[in-house]
């Protein structure tokens, strides 16, 4: 139900801008604008640009370009083929009902000054089409887009040049721009690589000087061999002299020491005298009150 309701809201929509399109294809591009991108919002500002500059491209009418370019990009194949329908019908049955009475329109006062009148209001339209689009390429602040844009609009409007060759121009140094873009993109890229296989190479270096410091050459083996062994003779030697030198003549702190130790001696046992008198002191007393208890005892018996 959904896509029938779309299906038929998409027809409905390119009928009536077609039926309201006066004064050439590029009067379309603002309607489509305001009903798709505005309203139903079914496509987005940048879209609808570059559907339009490919519709403007491609050969053929623009409005109906347009159509099938909107009509795919909203709703695929069947899409285009009913916004392609809704774009054609309106054209066809007016052309055909002026077809039969063209003598009588060719020649009617009205309906001159009113086709004059149509004449104004398209160019007040495409007015507004150059300049909101305008405006949008210029919010983007690409130096390039806008560069562009003021080329093709002087090239056409001073110097009289034809629209096909500032579109394949314009075709050309887009070509041009993309393939540099992605030379440098390219480039980008591979110099991350070569930077990685440098710091790879620094790498590998300070490991190699790492393992160079931390396993010694012969040479240095040989060194330390001998460094060690001068130190242990000397170690030796000098054991040897202490050695002798105790021998010979003993020091006065050992002697020191010695007379410290037997006063120590005496003063322990002095010690240990004097706590055994105490102890046969406490014992004697003890055995005196013990007596002098049983006496009394005694008495009061």
């Amino acid at each position: 139900m959904k896509k029938i309701k779309k299906y038929w809201k998409l027809f409905f929509s390119c009928l009536y801008i077609s039926a309201f399109t006066f004064g050439g294809g590029f009067v379309i591009i603002p309607l489509m604008r305001k009903k798709f991108v505005e309203e139903l919002k079914w496509l987005e500002e940048e879209e609808m640009m570059d559907l339009t500059a490919i519709a403007q491209a491609t050969p053929g009418a623009i409005a109906v370009n347009e159509a099938i370019l909107v009509g795919y990009k909203v709703a695929g194949l069947i899409g285009a083929a009913l916004a392609v329908f809704a774009t054609i019908l309106p054209p066809l049955i007016i052309l055909s009902v002026i077809s039969f009475f063209y003598a009588a329109f060719r020649d009617n006062v009205v309906v001159n000054a009113v086709l004059k009148g149509m004449q104004a209001g398209v160019a007040a339209v495409l007015c507004d089409v150059v300049f909101s689009m305008g405006t949008e390429v210029a919010k983007k602040k690409n130096i390039l887009q806008i560069g562009v844009m003021v080329a093709a609009f002087s090239l056409v409007f001073f110097v009289d040049l034809n629209v096909v060759y500032v579109i394949l121009g314009c075709i050309a140094l887009a070509v041009v721009f993309c393939l540099g873009q992605r030379f440098f993109l390219k480039k980008k890229k591979k110099q991350p690589a070569a930077e990685a296989e440098e710091t790879g190479e620094v790498v590998f270096q300070a490991e190699e000087s790492k393992e160079a410091k931390a396993s010694p050459t012969e040479e240095t083996r040989e060194v330390n061999v001998s460094l060690a062994a001068e130190g242990r003779e000397t170690t030796v030697s000098q054991s040897e002299e202490t050695i002798k030198a105790a021998k010979e003549a003993p020091s006065q702190e050992e002697s020191g020491c010695a007379g410290s130790a037997a006063e120590k001696a005496s003063d322990g046992r002095e010690e240990t005298f004097s706590r055994e008198e105490n102890r046969k002191e406490e014992e004697t007393g003890q055995a005196a009150k013990q007596k002098n208890g049983e006496s009394e005892q005694r008495g009061r018996e």
